[in-house]
């Protein structure tokens, strides 16, 4: 049986990233195929990011046989059934130089999980793994997964272009560099993607590194908003300046589809958190039991629990937000009559210039008509071709596009799921069975 969804996951592993990627691997094959985990920059530079991907299938390998020992069941059938591609992908944003979160994430990502818990570091030849100059053959020790030599953009581009329209959805829980990239080398084969469903932004609540901004938009906001183009009627609405040291071209004048875009920015995940009591107390049993997946992710989700008291220091009890892992949540259960979002996509656009406001998600809020949605039948139509919509649409004073229905990006907005309350025990329990 095909799995029901099959997924490219585009991610820059810390923390939550870690906690996704578990989520993923913990599914059944018939649910979800894991077909690629795209690495970026973002929370840790990217040799550390690829470091802890190595890191996590060497520790399912040691849980493995924990389990198998103890007489349980091992779980993770879909890694075993499906053999997931790594693939290295940018190092830096497309125009500015690196932003990592180490402050957050500890200076591997990890909280130094590997400095503490040696046993279960990866050996160092994880690094000849995806070095085009490396001969060598070091797949053995990885038997899982498949790395890659090819940049993460490139293998993003080749399973499109070898798989069927809507097929593949892509989760990008980084900064959006990779996917930019793709979309902006063969926008068409991209847009054979079924669905980008993205963890970033902040719409109506405060940004988690400037007042208005969220990490994953902030640390490539140019990249952001050139991929969500991609989601307009019309791509050159809005598509960003582009600095002179930017080789990318303007998308095609026509393009055959649009891009689907969920976004699930901070203002629905930060609701979606596991706390950390709940977390000592159910976690614990499994590290008396010698669960090596429990001690190592204990160190470094303990680890975030601990800088956030410390950010926050109002002596309330912490809560980890389970930023990137809701991504892969809503692709489990997007069947649930209970996921919500607007009745109509949002014109999203995302500030890339801005002295202050970089990374800001911009929604016009204002109370306005908008004249062309009278004459307005089917946006999949070609409005161009309508005279009378374009004459309508071309509202006097709006140079921006914000009161047009052939301008602007088309974005999803999640804005309700399953339960904020139940989502910490569906991750404990798949992860930890």
């Amino acid at each position: 049986m095909a799995p029901k969804s099959k997924i490219i996951l585009d991610t820059d592993p810390g923390v939550d990233d870690v906690m996704a990627l578990l989520l993923a691997l913990s599914a059944s094959p018939e649910e979800l195929e894991l077909a690629m985990i795209s690495v970026t920059y973002g929370n840790v530079p990217l040799q550390c990011c690829l470091r802890n991907v190595a890191a996590l299938y060497h520790v399912l390998e040691k849980e493995f046989e924990w389990r198998k020992s103890q007489g349980r069941p091992e779980g993770y059938e879909t890694l075993k059934a499906h053999k997931t591609i790594v693939a290295a992908g940018a190092e830096h944003s497309l125009a500015d130089p690196v932003l990592a979160a180490d402050y957050f994430h500890g200076a591997d990502g990890l909280h130094n999980v590997h400095d503490i818990h040696t046993d279960l570091s990866p050996a160092e030849t994880w690094k000849a793994l995806f070095d085009k100059e490396d001969g060598n053959d070091h797949t053995s020790s990885y038997p899982r997964f498949t790395p890659s030599k090819e940049p993460a953009h490139k293998e993003m581009l080749r399973l499109l272009r070898e798989n069927p329209a809507d097929t593949i959805s892509i989760l990008a829980v980084g900064p959006l560099t990779n996917v930019a990239l793709a979309a902006t080398e063969d926008p068409e084969t991209f847009l054979k993607v079924k669905e980008l469903i993205v963890m970033g932004g902040a719409v109506e609540v405060p940004g988690n590194v400037t007042p208005s901004a969220e990490f994953n938009t902030y640390a490539d906001p140019l990249a952001a908003a050139l991929v969500y183009a991609l989601s307009s009627p019309s791509p050159a609405s809005t598509m960003p300046p582009i600095p002179s040291n930017v080789n990318i071209k303007p998308y095609p004048a026509k393009l055959s589809r649009r891009l689907t875009v969920t976004l699930c920015p901070l203002d629905i995940t930060e609701r979606h958190a596991i706390n950390k009591n709940y977390f000592v107390e159910t976690v614990q049993p499994y590290i008396d039991a010698g669960s090596p997946l429990a001690r190592w992710a204990s160190h470094f989700i303990n680890g975030a629990f601990n800088k956030i008291d410390s950010m926050e220091g109002d002596g309330n009890e912490p809560a980890l937000a389970l930023h990137d892992p809701f991504t892969v949540w809503y692709v489990l259960t997007h069947d649930d009559p209970r996921w919500k979002v607007p009745a109509k996509p949002e014109d999203l656009r995302v500030e890339t210039v801005g002295q202050w406001t970089k990374g800001s998600y911009i929604l016009d809020k204002r109370i306005r008509s908008k004249p062309g949605e009278a004459a307005l039948v089917d946006l999949t139509d070609d409005v161009e071709a309508d005279p009378h919509l374009v004459t309508l649409d071309e509202v006097p004073g709006d140079t921006m596009g914000w009161l047009s229905v052939r301008k602007g990006n088309r974005i999803r907005r999640v804005i309700g799921t399953p339960g904020e309350n139940t989502f910490k025990e569906v991750w404990m329990q798949r992860v930890f069975g």
